[in-house]
C-alpha cells in the first residue's frame, strides 16, 4: 500500500483491491456426503456446517457449487486443500 498526498495536505492511503476468485467443488461418484461435508468444513474455515451441507447438495445435484469468493492466493489454498481430501475443485475469476 502506498501513501498519496492530496491537496490539504493530509495524506490518504490507497487501497489495493484484489481481484475476487471463486472456488468450484465438482461432484464425483467417489466420495460419501459426509465425508464432502467434512472435507469443506477442514478445508475451508469461513464455511458454517449449514453452508457446508448447502455446497455438498447443489454440488450433488447440478454439478458444481461455488465454495466460495476470495482473492486468488486464498483460492489457490482452498483448492489444494479439498484435492488433498480427494475431491475435485477448480478456481475461476469472477
Amino acid at each position: 500500500m502506498g501513501v498519496t498526498a492530496v491537496p490539504s495536505g493530509r495524506t490518504e492511503e490507497a487501497v489495493v483491491v484484489l481481484p475476487p476468485y471463486r472456488v468450484i467443488l465438482h461432484n464425483d461418484d467417489h466420495n460419501s456426503m459426509d465425508h464432502v461435508v467434512r472435507a469443506l468444513l477442514r478445508a475451508v474455515p469461513e464455511l458454517a456446517t449449514e453452508r457446508a451441507v448447502e455446497v455438498m447438495l447443489e454440488a450433488h445435484s447440478a454439478g458444481r457449487a461455488e465454495v466460495i469468493v476470495c482473492p486468488l492466493e486464498r483460492a489457490e489454498l482452498y483448492r489444494d486443500r479439498l484435492e488433498s481430501q480427494g475431491l475435485t475443485a477448480t478456481i475461476e475469476r469472477v
